[in-house]
């Protein structure tokens, strides 16, 4: 049916092979043309020192730039655990430092040993 809403109802005569063969043709196209973002991992500790600190910012920054997300993840080992605090708030400046090239969800999250953020891409 082209136009079922009209009255009378317009309709075409087609070769069904070839309507199936066109729509898995325009489906694949479509696919190929889709982005598909990876999460990309970078790990931070306790006792970064700032050059670190920059040279992994640099990374994360061409990472988002690609379009990929950045998961930040830090490790708290042993009696660092006592200072989750202090782990939480190495993270966030690490975000802060990336906020014009991304975004996070939520807050920065302990899962165990582990403080957790993702961070989304800006869009362009």
């Amino acid at each position: 049916m082209m136009s079922p809403n009209a009255n009378p109802p317009v309709c075409r005569l087609m070769d069904y092979g070839k309507y199936k063969f066109d729509t898995i043709k325009k489906d694949k196209e479509i696919r190929k043309n889709q982005k598909i973002s990876e999460i990309k991992e970078i790990q931070l500790s306790m006792r970064i020192d700032d050059y670190h600190i920059s040279f992994k910012l640099k990374n994360a920054q061409k990472i988002l730039q690609d379009g990929d997300k950045v998961k930040v993840s830090l490790r708290m080992r042993g009696r660092e655990q006592a200072y989750s605090k202090n782990a939480i708030e190495i993270v966030k400046k690490f975000v802060n430092d990336l906020a014009e090239f991304g975004s996070i969800d939520k807050e920065p999250t302990i899962m165990g040993k582990n403080v957790f953020v993702v961070i989304n891409p800006k869009k362009v």
